[in-house]
C-alpha cells in the first residue's frame, strides 16, 4: 500500500508575508523522500496594527466592512501575496500573478455584492473568504514547490474533493457525498510527489462554496484521512510552530514539560479546553467515520520535537496528568433532566454542536437536574432561545471560567482532587464548582470569569503538578 502523509500547514506555521515558506518547503522535501504528500494550507498571516493577523481575520473585516456600505481596499490582501510572489521564480511568476488576481477580483466582486445587499452572509462570506486565504494561498504554494523543481498540482475547486451540508457558514462533512468525488485526487497523487489543498473550505454536492468553523484546516486533513486511507497508507502530520507542552506556554513560563504522545480522547479535550492542539471536531469525524489514523503533531522548525495522537495509547512512561489547561467565556445551563435528552439529541442532529460537557448532575426540592458546560459563551448568548425552549424554567449563568486537568490516568494520582483545589485555593481564587470524573480522563474547575483567574489558577496548579506524586 502506498504511503500518503497529509501535512497541514496553519496560519502562524506560514508566518506573516510567507516567511516561514523556506522552511514549509525544507519539512515537504523531507516529508515525500518516502511518501506521497497532500499539503493541506491555511490563510497567511499579515500585521495590522502592530499585529500578527490572519487573512481571514482580515477578509471578515472587510465584509463587516462592506454590510455597513463603505467600500473596501484590497491593498492588504495584496501586499501579503505580492510578498510571497517573490518566491515564485521567473518562470511561473506570471501565470501565479494572474491566479493572484483573479482569486482578488472575485474576493472584490463578493464584497461589492455585500455592499448592496447590506449583508455578509452564506457564500458571499464562504466565498470571499476562500480566494483570500486558503484556496488563494494553495494555488500560490503549487507554483512555489513547481519553483522548487518538486512535481506538484493544486486541487481546484472544481474537482473539490470534501462534500458536506448545506450549513454554509459552520458546515459538516459527508463522508458518503465525498467518497463519490474522491478519484480526481487520487489520481493527482498518482501523478504527482505533492499535492496542494486549501483547508477550512467545502463545497455542497451542488456546488456551494462552504466554510467550517474556525480551526477547520485540522478537519481538512482528518476528512483528507478519512477518504483517503482505505487505499493508501495515511499518516496526518499537523506541522505547527512550537511543540505540545503541559501547559499554554503563554500561560506558564516555567517548568513545562514536552508531551510525546497523548491519546484521542486526550488530545480532544485539550482541543476543546483551549489548548491549540487540533480541532476536537476533526478527532470526532476520524471515529464517527471508523477510522484509526495515527496523527503526529510536529514542531516545524525543530521536526525531532514531535507529539504522537493514538486512538489509544499503550505505554505509561510520563506524566499522568498530561496538559493543564482553562477557557475563558462559558456558560452553564441548569436544566431538568427529563428535558436534558431533547437538547442534547438536538444539538447533536440539528445543530451539529459539541463544544460542551455533561458535569454532574445534582437534585433540589426532589427534582432532578443536569448541568451542561458550555465552551462558548457567545454560541449560548446567540441561541438563548433555542436552547432555553427545551425548558423554560431552565437558567444559564455566564461569565464562567474553567480550569481543566487532562490524563488518561489521572488515577494514578493520590488525592489528586483535594491537591487541586487547596492550590486554587492558595491562589486567593473562590472554587464554584469541581467536577472530577474518572471515565472521562479530566477534572473540571468551575470559577468567575474575572480578570486574570483563570492565568492564575493554571500556573498554580502546574507548579503543584512537578511535585505530585504518583503511582
Amino acid at each position: 500500500m502506498n504511503s500518503v502523509v497529509i501535512a497541514k500547514f496553519g496560519g502562524s506555521a506560514i508566518g506573516v508575508d510567507g516567511i516561514s515558506i523556506p522552511i514549509i518547503i525544507q519539512r515537504i522535501n523531507s516529508l515525500s523522500k518516502d511518501a506521497k504528500v497532500v499539503a493541506v494550507f491555511s490563510a497567511p498571516l499579515t500585521v495590522v496594527e502592530g499585529k500578527p493577523t490572519s487573512l481571514t481575520d482580515v477578509a471578515l473585516e472587510l465584509g463587516k466592512r462592506a454590510e455597513e456600505g463603505k467600500t473596501s481596499d484590497l491593498i492588504i490582501l495584496r501586499k501579503t501575496y505580492e510578498k510571497i510572489l517573490e518566491l515564485v521564480s521567473s518562470e511561473f511568476q506570471d501565470k501565479c500573478r494572474m491566479i493572484i488576481d483573479d482569486d482578488l477580483d472575485k474576493v472584490r466582486i463578493e464584497l461589492e455584492k455585500a455592499m448592496e445587499k447590506k449583508e455578509f452572509s452564506d457564500e458571499t462570506r464562504s466565498k470571499t473568504l476562500a480566494y483570500s486565504g486558503e484556496i488563494l494561498m494553495s494555488y500560490v504554494m503549487d507554483y512555489i514547490l513547481k519553483s522548487q523543481g518538486i512535481k506538484s498540482e493544486a486541487v481546484k475547486l472544481e474537482n473539490w474533493p470534501i462534500i458536506t451540508d448545506s450549513n454554509i457558514e459552520s458546515t459538516n462533512f459527508i463522508a458518503s457525498e465525498s467518497n463519490k468525488r474522491v478519484e480526481h485526487l487520487e489520481k493527482l497523487l498518482e501523478q504527482n510527489q505533492v499535492i496542494t489543498i486549501g483547508g477550512f473550505i467545502g463545497r455542497t454536492a451542488d456546488g456551494i462554496i462552504t466554510t467550517f468553523e474556525r480551526g477547520g484546516s485540522d478537519r481538512t486533513a482528518a476528512d483528507l484521512g478519512i477518504l483517503l486511507h482505505k487505499k493508501f497508507d495515511v499518516k496526518i502530520d499537523l506541522e505547527k510552530d512550537s511543540s505540545v507542552v503541559s501547559a499554554d506556554p503563554r500561560i506558564v513560563k516555567e517548568g513545562l514539560t514536552e508531551v510525546h504522545s497523548i491519546s484521542y480522547n486526550e488530545a480532544r479535550l485539550a482541543g476543546m479546553f483551549g489548548m491549540n492542539i487540533l480541532d476536537p471536531v476533526a478527532i470526532k469525524e476520524i471515529l464517527e467515520n471508523g477510522a484509526s489514523l495515527p496523527i503526529v503533531i510536529t514542531d516545524m522548525r525543530n521536526p525531532e520535537k514531535t507529539t504522537t495522537v493514538e486512538r489509544k495509547i499503550t505505554n505509561r512512561d510520563g506524566h499522568p496528568i498530561k496538559i493543564i489547561t482553562g477557557k475563558k467565556n462559558c456558560a452553564i445551563l441548569r436544566i431538568e433532566d427529563e428535558f436534558v435528552h431533547k437538547l442534547l439529541e438536538s444539538l447533536e442532529n440539528k445543530k451539529r454542536y459539541s463544544e460542551f460537557v455533561i458535569l454532574s448532575p445534582f437534585s433540589k426540592d426532589g427534582i432532578k437536574f443536569s448541568r451542561i458546560l458550555f465552551l462558548d459563551g457567545d454560541y449560548v448568548k446567540r441561541n438563548e432561545k433555542y436552547v432555553l425552549g427545551f425548558d423554560p424554567l431552565a437558567t444559564i449563568t455566564y461569565n464562567r471560567g474553567v480550569i481543566t486537568l487532562i490524563g488518561d490516568e489521572m488515577w494514578r494520582v493520590q488525592q489528586i482532587v483535594s491537591k487541586t483545589s487547596a492550590k486554587i485555593g492558595e491562589s486567593g481564587l473562590n472554587i464554584l464548582n469541581i467536577d472530577a470524573q474518572e471515565e472521562t480522563s479530566r477534572i473540571i474547575v468551575v470559577v468567575e470569569d474575572s480578570g486574570n483567574n483563570i492565568e492564575k489558577a493554571i500556573s498554580a496548579i502546574h507548579e503543584e503538578r512537578s511535585n505530585i506524586k504518583f503511582i
